[in-house]
């Protein structure tokens, strides 16, 4: 149960810090007065590609102390998902409080060049924030040439630029700002291979535990090594962001949001149903309304963020969003989550997920084709990604991984997650958990419904990156 210090009215948070008066704070590196307005400033931290392998959520070998002392101070939840395992589709949800299905942005990398609007009434959250007279921003995180990616990466053209600039320094004095701050050194790619060279190694690849569906091989342990090692770097641009926000005088009227746009890039987890590819870190940090310390176990649709950060802010929350604010009373809980995964760059697929506590289910709508598809994004950028096919080509994986490598899918995906937290055996044709099965499959069927899920329809252009896709 999350506990404030402050007092919520029929769900909508009202702000009693500083009301009626601004409050005058000296920045401690220019000297210049800092003018805090009464309605709190909102960042919201969204680095890539990770889920929550964070000394906070007791991952071994990691160090995050910047990640770690935000949780302490505010409140770390444990079951947050995202609604696709891939930043275009997320992103497109992040940014509209909806299901990626529910505006036809489910594609990843979709109506780049096609003039797609997004349909009424939907707007960005952040036309919300600059009616409600916030300067919003995209980009900066400190002084020291520390800068946010500015990522946007939307399935849909905006009428106006989503953003009104890059640093909330521009603002006008007394103004609340809403900052978007993009940390992608953990992107795979180049970025991910340069982020780890500026990083003293920390973590023996032969100490990483590496999950079950994976070789244990050198390349393995070195890839996932790199991956933990760029976590790390991540952590310490948080502390830069979070060292600004102290030095301005802002901390107790300014929320932070940490998370991750979707799960980690490695075989079986982005682009795919797996828990790897949708858990994602979420932490809330707000010295002025949240006690800090606590853990929170609800399950967290990556919309609801979205939804959350607009009631905090004052603003009403508009009928049509699909996410559901998490903080103050009345709080609506989920019973489950939905994520989807449909065309990833050139690889034609759809799947759909049902995700409670205790059971994942996943609809493969196209099991005649394997989950290893042809993608050059993977097959250049994962070293996994060709060492699994090797492998099994040679018959030397295990059952569990070999799962994965298998040349058709499964119609239908069970899992109990108390006891099969990687998801491996499925339960889909076991009459023990028929009822389970019917239950999962008709939340779907009445979701589709009851959304439009716009991955019914086939996609009357397919956008090709040029070259390699970043994933």
């Amino acid at each position: 149960m999350i506990r404030f210090k402050k007092t919520f009215v029929s769900s909508i948070l009202v702000i009693t810090v500083f009301v009626g008066t601004q409050k005058v704070a000296a920045g401690k590196k220019t000297g210049e007065p800092i003018i805090q307005s009464s309605k709190p400033n909102i960042i919201w931290v969204i680095t890539e590609d990770i889920c929550p392998e964070l000394g906070c959520y007791g991952y071994p070998l990691v160090k995050t102390p910047n990640v770690d002392a935000l949780a302490k101070e505010g409140v770390r939840y444990t079951n947050a998902y995202a609604t696709g395992p891939v930043c275009s589709a997320s992103r497109s949800a992040l940014i509209t409080a909806m299901y990626q299905t529910s505006i036809d942005a489910q594609n990843h990398r979709s109506h780049r060049d096609d003039g797609y609007k997004l349909p009424e009434p939907v707007k960005p959250i952040t036309d919300y924030f600059r009616q409600a007279g916030y300067y919003t921003t995209n980009g900066e995180m400190g002084s020291n040439g520390i800068r946010g990616a500015g990522k946007t990466d939307y399935n849909f053209e905006l009428k106006n630029k989503p953003f009104d600039g890059t640093d909330w320094k521009d603002r006008a004095p007394g103004q609340p700002f809403f900052a978007e701050v993009m940390i992608s050194c953990t992107h795979r790619g180049p970025v991910w291979k340069g982020a780890v060279q500026q990083h003293q190694p920390q973590i023996d690849p032969a100490k990483v535990v590496l999950p079950p569906y994976y070789p244990d091989d050198s390349i393995a342990r070195q890839d996932w090594s790199t991956y933990l090692e760029a976590i790390q770097l991540m952590d310490s641009y948080l502390g830069v962001l979070l060292k600004r926000i102290q030095e301005e005088g802002i901390a107790d009227n300014t929320l932070v949001i940490f998370t991750s746009d979707h799960g980690r890039c490695h075989v079986r987890d982005k682009q795919f149903l797996y828990d790897g590819g949708l858990h994602i870190p979420f932490v809330i940090r707000w010295p002025a309304q949240l006690k800090g310390g606590q853990v929170n176990n609800d399950l967290i649709s990556g919309i609801d963020i979205s939804a959350t950060i607009l009631q905090v802010a004052g603003i009403p929350l508009p009928a049509y969003i699909e996410g559901r604010p998490i903080l103050g009373q009345n709080v609506k809980k989920r019973d489950y989550i939905i994520a989807a995964r449909d065309r990833m760059d050139e690889t034609v697929d759809k799947m759909r997920c049902v995700r409670t506590k205790e059971f994942k289910y996943i609809k493969n709508y196209m099991p005649e084709r394997p989950y290893m598809q042809p993608n050059n994004y993977k097959e250049t950028q994962y070293p996994m990604w060709n060492l699994m096919k090797r492998l099994y080509a040679e018959g030397k994986l295990t059952p569990e991984q070999a799962l994965f490598c298998a040349p058709t899918k499964p119609a239908e995906e069970l899992y109990d997650l108390k006891n099969d937290p990687n998801e491996l055996n499925n339960l889909a044709i076991t009459a023990r958990y028929k009822n389970t099965l019917f239950k999962m499959r008709s939340i779907l069927d009445n979701w589709i419904k009851t959304t439009g899920d716009k991955g019914q329809f086939p996609e009357k252009k397919i956008w090709l990156p040029a070259k390699k896709s970043d994933g």
